[in-house]
Parts: structure tokens; C-alpha cells; sequence
């Protein structure tokens, strides 16, 4: 697709629903990442395990809330998350995919209608891009948007997660650099939303967290970080990915970074 193409689907997408969404990438129409997109609907990260691992995996999302606070969760070899997003389909739904294979990334396919199985268990985690438009509608900055594809830098850290059967491992942590006039709003209003992350896990110093250098960034892309912002960090839905491979099950698939599931549910109906 050309770059005013691109451009111009975009546009479309930022203002449209999540099912609008979906159906485009259903359709092969978006295939890049969903940062900003169907702005005010909540975007889920997507963790997909066989039925023998789905138990222990659902304790590990509800023993560890702050990168993966739990939505939905599918019946299992049924791909429609019914609850969440009427009529979708976790097989094509995603712009793109991330395959594990006994701890091992093996591929990175854009649907996965030939390895979906009768007894796979798909599960939709909050994500905190959903929160993008809330903190514009209270002023505050969310540079990364003015970013080419909208990507934000996201870390392994030194937080461990609570385990649950095979299920250990790093949390993986997403930063935003925060103005620090704004830092006392941004964790009010994020710490609202515990259904996309919630408040900060960590704010200032990265090595305190086991962040030795933010410029190398496991997943998405370096922020630039001004002399009057703070480095401001989040849970995030990555950590199913780290994991992935510290479980080594024999199939594990997710959403790749950035690529994210649209769900119909609006962000400001969950605030607490």
C-alpha cells in the first residue's frame, strides 16, 4: 500500500469504531500497527495457549493485574471474544502475530487461520495505548503519537512477575516520557483505568528497575526523553511474549507489539 494510502486509512481509522477496525484488517486493508487508531475504544493485547495451559495462565493474569489486567477470555477453539467484541474473529483480527514455539519465536504471520486448533484458548488483556485519547482530552502530552507508526519504547525489567504453574518470568514494562508539571495528573488519571494497566509501576530512574540503557529498547522504538520530562513507566501486555519464552510451551501465540485487538468496549465506561 502506498504511503498516502496509508495515510489516508489512517486517518479514517482514528475517528472510526473499533469494529471499523477490525474489519479492515479482516480485510487486508491495515496491516501496520494500531497505535491511535479507533481513539476513546479500548485496545487489547492477545495472549492464545492450548486448553492444558489455560487454567494456569488465567492465574497468572489474575496474580499479576498490572500487565495483564484480564477482559475477556474465549471458549475454548471458539476465536470470537463475545463479551468484548461481538462478531470478531482473534484469528484474523490482528494486523499481526507473534508464534512461539517451545520458547522460540518462529513466525510472525499476518492471520492464523491454519494453526488455529479445537483446543486453543484465546485471552484479551487491557493495553494501555487505550488511554491515549484520555490523557489528550485532559491536556496532557502523549508525544509518541507525533511519531511516525506511534511507537513507544518498551523494556524487559528487572519486576518480577507473581508465577502461576509454568508462567514466570520478567515484567515487561512500556515507558512514556511525562512532562513533570503533568506527572501528578498523568498518574491520577491513568490510575482510574485499571482495566488498561492502571497507574505507573515505576517513575524516574530506569536502572532502578533494571533498565540499564532506554535506548536500547526491546520492543517498539527509543523515546525522546526532554529536559523536562520524567521517564514514567507502565505494566504491559508484552509480558505474556517474556513468558512465552521463559515457559517454553510447545505453542504459544500473541499479538505482535503493536498490533493490537479492538474491542468495542469505551475506555470512559470503565473508569473507576
Amino acid at each position: 500500500m502506498a504511503e498516502q494510502d496509508v495515510d489516508d486509512v489512517r486517518n479514517k481509522l482514528e475517528t472510526g469504531s473499533a469494529r471499523d477496525v477490525r474489519e479492515a484488517v479482516r480485510a487486508g486493508a491495515w496491516r501496520t500497527t494500531t497505535h491511535g487508531l479507533a481513539r476513546g475504544f479500548v485496545q487489547a493485547n492477545v495472549a492464545i495457549v492450548p486448553e492444558a495451559y489455560a487454567l494456569d495462565f488465567m492465574r497468572f493474569c489474575h496474580r499479576n493485574p498490572k500487565p495483564c489486567p484480564l477482559l475477556d477470555v474465549t471458549d475454548t477453539g471458539d476465536p470470537e471474544f463475545r463479551q468484548i467484541a461481538p462478531g470478531s474473529d482473534v484469528r484474523t483480527d490482528l494486523s499481526e502475530y507473534s508464534v512461539y514455539r517451545d520458547g522460540e519465536l518462529a513466525a510472525e504471520p499476518g492471520d492464523i487461520r491454519d494453526l488455529w486448533r479445537e483446543d486453543l484458548v484465546a485471552f484479551a488483556m487491557g493495553c494501555s495505548l487505550s488511554f491515549d485519547q484520555i490523557l489528550l482530552d485532559h491536556g496532557i502530552d502523549v508525544a509518541h503519537l507525533d511519531r511516525p507508526g506511534g511507537r513507544i519504547a518498551v523494556y524487559t525489567s528487572g519486576l518480577q512477575c507473581a508465577a502461576a504453574g509454568p508462567f514466570e518470568g520478567p515484567m515487561v514494562v512500556s515507558m512514556r516520557p511525562i512532562p513533570r508539571h503533568q506527572l501528578d495528573r498523568v498518574i491520577e488519571v491513568t490510575s482510574r483505568y485499571p482495566a488498561t494497566h492502571g497507574g505507573p509501576v515505576h517513575v524516574g530512574d530506569p536502572r532502578e528497575i533494571g533498565i540499564d540503557d532506554p535506548d536500547k529498547v526491546d520492543w517498539g522504538a527509543p523515546a525522546v526523553v526532554g529536559p523536562e520530562d520524567e521517564t514514567v513507566f507502565w505494566g504491559c501486555g508484552v509480558t505474556p511474549q517474556a513468558v512465552a519464552m521463559a515457559a517454553r510451551l510447545p505453542l504459544m501465540i500473541t499479538h505482535k507489539t503493536g498490533h493490537m485487538l479492538l474491542t468495542d468496549l469505551r475506555l470512559k465506561e470503565l473508569a473507576q
